[in-house]
């Protein structure tokens, strides 16, 4: 008799053991149900989106449509600094020119295109090296500019994010030029006077130096000086005010050039913009183009510089 109730006990625990790992399967099965396996599914395409949207890189806003590049290189080896047109760089084609990655290129990290330079070739009328946009505002022909009087604007964001020491001045680091609006002599003036170079002296450039932002802006020294005289670029007849509009460091910044007739503004972030009106704005007689980008100003074989740029706008 013992026995017999033995036996059916263990039948019982059996029986009791097997109902319950049949509910355990029954509820932690999400395969036999329709609304989790939904609920899984909504899961995986929201992580797949979320990866996607994590991928995908943002790029600076620069529309290259009325920009060049002049690099601080001669790799063709015909004299000069090597240059890249607008149709080789619209539509994010500088990412494809191996010669140009080195020196202008895209930091993902923070949506930013990186101008790089060191002193090596430089143009004619210089002896820095640069990694500059020159605007075109006709980009099949550097000749066609524009006026004061017909006027333009420039903004953008930007940070210098490394520069050298300079061991060689009362400077802590060395200095970069990060916009200008630069003169050229018209086509007409060309022609007129039979000149051998178009080259025009910088009415604006802005400078990074120890962190503060200045403005330098070319002014007649002898305002009675008229006519012809006035396309003479030397510093005899032109020379550099020079305006503190502030500090920023190595942290990004906005800044505007606003040109209009014998009128200049410039602005850095939301400070009370910066106003030359003088006689020689009046007076100014050359056409005009905007620069963007790092100009070194050192020989020194050990200088550098990275500039970076968020945003580069400009208007007629």
């Amino acid at each position: 008799m013992k026995s017999i109730m033995k036996i059916n006990s263990l039948k019982y625990l059996f029986y009791l053991v097997f109902i319950l790992s049949i509910g355990c399967s029954s509820s932690d099965d999400s395969s036999n149900n329709p609304e989790i396996i939904d609920e899984v599914i909504d899961e995986e395409e929201e992580t797949e989106e979320e990866e996607e949207e994590e991928e995908t890189p943002i790029y600076a806003e620069i529309d290259f449509t009325n920009w060049k590049v002049t690099l601080p290189v001669d790799e063709n080896n015909n004299g000069s600094p090597d240059e890249y047109q607008p149709d080789t760089l619209v539509n994010y084609g500088y990412q494809t020119l191996e010669p140009v990655q080195p020196y202008m290129y895209d930091d993902i990290s923070d949506s930013s295109l990186v101008f790089y330079t060191f002193p090596d070739v430089s143009t004619t009328n210089s002896s820095y090296s640069r990694t500059e946009l020159r605007e075109l505002i006709n980009p099949n022909n550097s000749r066609e500019n524009w006026t004061l009087f017909e006027g333009g604007e420039m903004i953008g964001r930007l940070k210098v994010a490394e520069v050298s020491e300079n061991t060689e001045s009362g400077d802590d680091y060395h200095k970069v030029i990060i916009m200008q609006i630069h003169g050229i002599i018209s086509e007409e003036d060309m022609a007129t006077h039979g000149f051998s170079s178009n080259n025009g002296p910088p009415l604006i450039k802005i400078y990074w130096k120890d962190g503060f932002v200045w403005s330098h802006k070319k002014s007649l020294i002898d305002e009675s000086i008229d006519g012809d005289d006035l396309l003479e670029t030397s510093n005899n007849t032109w020379y550099d005010i020079k305006v503190n509009l502030g500090y920023v460091g190595y942290d990004a910044f906005d800044f505007r050039i606003t040109a209009s007739d014998a009128r200049i503004e410039v602005q850095l972030n939301n400070e009370d913009p910066f106003i030359y009106e003088d006689i020689s704005l009046e007076k100014w007689p050359y056409e005009n183009y905007f620069k963007a980008g790092n100009y070194l100003t050192s020989t020194d074989v050990n200088a550098f510089s990275y500039v970076k740029y968020f945003n580069l706008n400009i208007t007629h």
